[in-house]
């Protein structure tokens, strides 16, 4: 049985020898609109069933625009995943009449479509949150933000630029055409991240006044960040850069890893504020703050996994997450990489996560290119001209002190001590060069086999 809202227009049934060509492509197009986020299964039937009885598929395809139109209207709020550490959410939000999507709640600001955008740019191809063409707008300062609009003139996701934690502009491996995904992470975690492409413009696209993409694009972004202290992130060789040669850019680094999470195969990045796993759903970037630690499993003579462990805050419970199949060839740059920012080092996850570092940090005091250069900076301790003891070196003063006493406890009768004794378990677990037993065995033997990788036929 059918069921007809009130305010669903009539549909009636062509009178005979009519043409009811023009008739069926309008239900056929109420159908695709109403259900544009359903499996391709369900719109074939659906379109089979507007040729059946076009009334009762037009009638379904009103109530469900009635049900949208309800549901935005009253602003409910839309919660998603954490990043790609969860399973990903319904994949459309619609806002109509200045209703609030995809994280901010301030009507007054850039879902706001009273306010008239500073830039605009039509036709543009987004990946995420949903795949589809949309016009592309932003709007400037503090209340504005970016905004994606649909063919109604409906804003269906956006983002204000005071939610922004990073904005990333990195190259689209293997592809004919030189293109770059601009990714907007967003500071909650229950907001996704969004993701447009542009592409490089060629030499007579230039000549014919286009712009010079990604850098217009970014100059442009870097405009909206800098009352936030932040500024759009590209790929640094500085800090990591692909050992192998692009079959159809060989004279061009790269800057990604091909890996697997699962069955799904991506791309890691290594940038400078966190390690980004892309394009599919759910993206996955992981912030310095929130690695625990990472480690290398099931080295081969060509491959090897690598193991992040990871939270989404302070509250939230450790996750593992597995990176399989990286190439053998970008591991000394990928270990560097770790090396270089303590990512292996599980006893410093807890001052990552008191002090988040990188580009897009309005705290940090000192333009370095990456991490911290001392104990205290990574402390996110200031020192005063007294220096100040940290609690890092107040710490390493207590266990020395213990020692201290320990050894006491080892001088003999007399009062003689001449050094010559152990002090005790102090240097247990240690062999005669001073290094310790338990060092990381997987290391030395990838650099043994580093010599012998062969290329696949």
């Amino acid at each position: 049985m059918s069921f007809t809202p009130f305010n669903a227009p009539i549909q009636r049934k062509p009178p005979p020898g009519r043409a009811k060509a023009s008739d069926e492509d309008i239900v056929i197009r109420n159908i695709e609109d109403a259900f544009h986020d359903a499996p391709a299964a369900l719109i074939a039937r659906l379109k089979g069933l507007g040729s059946e009885d076009p009334v009762l598929a037009s009638d379904l395809s009103s109530y469900v625009f009635s049900l949208r139109k309800t549901l935005t209207s009253n602003a409910l709020p839309q919660q998603s995943i954490a990043q790609g550490l969860a399973i990903p959410q319904s994949k459309k939000r619609k806002l109509e009449d200045g209703g609030a999507v995809n994280g901010s709640s301030d009507t007054q600001g850039w879902a706001n479509q009273s306010r008239t955008a500073d830039h605009i740019v039509g036709d543009v191809s987004f990946s995420i949150p949903q795949r589809k063409k949309l016009k592309l707008e932003w709007l400037s300062g503090a209340q504005g933000g970016a905004r994606a609009l649909g063919a109604d003139g409906g804003v269906e996701f956006g983002c204000g630029w005071g939610d922004v934690d990073q904005i990333l502009c990195l190259p689209v491996p293997e592809k004919t055409k030189r293109q770059h995904n601009f990714i907007i992470i967003p500071s909650s975690l229950t907001t996704e991240p969004i993701v447009w492409t542009v592409f490089e413009p060629s030499t007579k696209e230039l000549d014919a006044g286009a712009n010079e993409e990604p850098a217009s694009t970014a100059n442009l972004l870097d405009k909206e960040l800098k009352s936030f202290s932040k500024k759009v992130v590209f790929p640094d060789e500085d800090e990591f850069a692909s050992a192998i040669v692009q079959s159809h850019r060989k004279e061009e680094k790269a800057f990604h890893v091909k890996a697997h999470r699962g069955a799904k195969d991506g791309y890691l990045f290594f940038l400078s504020p966190g390690i980004l796993w892309g394009f599919k759903k759910p993206l996955l970037f992981l912030p310095f703050s929130a690695i625990t630690s990472i480690s290398y499993t099931s080295v081969l003579q060509r491959t090897f996994n690598l193991n992040i462990q990871a939270t989404a805050d302070a509250e939230s419970a450790e996750d593992e997450i597995e990176f399989s199949m990286l190439d053998q060839l970008d591991f000394a740059g990928i270990d560097a990489y770790i090396k270089r920012h303590g990512l292996n080092d599980a006893s410093l996850a807890s001052v990552r996560r008191a002090k988040k570092y990188g580009v897009n940090d309005a705290k940090v005091k000192k333009e370095t290119n990456g991490a911290p250069t001392t104990a205290a900076e990574i402390e996110g301790i200031e020192q005063d001209d007294d220096e100040q003891e940290t609690e890092l070196q107040k710490a390493e003063r207590e266990l020395q002190d213990a020692e201290d006493e320990e050894e006491e406890d080892y001088v003999n009768e007399d009062g003689d001590d001449d050094g010559s004794e152990d002090s005790g378990s102090g240097e247990e677990g240690y062999d005669e060069d001073g290094n310790s037993g338990e060092g990381f065995e997987e290391e030395g033997e990838f650099a043994g086999e580093e010599g012998g990788y062969e290329d696949e036929g």
